[in-house]
């Protein structure tokens, strides 16, 4: 089984010059938790978990995120309580959009609440 998850992770953490205990320490987390992670023996952790790595690490959490099949729970709540919100990703899930499609659509968002970044 690849392990990209881990691999990014410790990519990620070296780029940001933290090791292991570092961010083991920062994360509230024993540092053997880390180096599994890292080395693919454990799965990769909850989406609030790696939201939390993302922060140490100061990265987008879809980064990470995109690597796991997982999504945080404020952004599995908002999503489960919405009908809107579930039939608005029911559709690009059958109109299959490309990450460039994605992007456009998360632009059109910002521009619709008149957000820009």
């Amino acid at each position: 089984m690849e392990n990209k998850f881990g691999k990014a992770l410790r990519d990620y953490r070296r780029s940001a010059q933290l090791s292991q205990r570092e961010l083991a320490e920062r994360s509230g987390l024993d540092f053997s938790y880390i180096s599994k992670l890292e080395n693919g023996r454990l799965p990769p952790p909850a989406a609030d978990t790696v939201v939390t790595f993302c922060k140490i690490l100061n990265i987008a959490p879809e980064r990470l995120l995109a690597l796991t099949g997982k999504i945080p729970s404020d952004v599995q709540e908002t999503i489960s309580n919405s009908s809107a919100a579930q039939e608005f990703l029911r559709e690009a899930q059958v109109l299959g959009l490309t990450d460039d499609e994605w992007v456009q659509m998360k632009r059109s968002l910002q521009n619709l609440k008149g957000h820009h970044k």
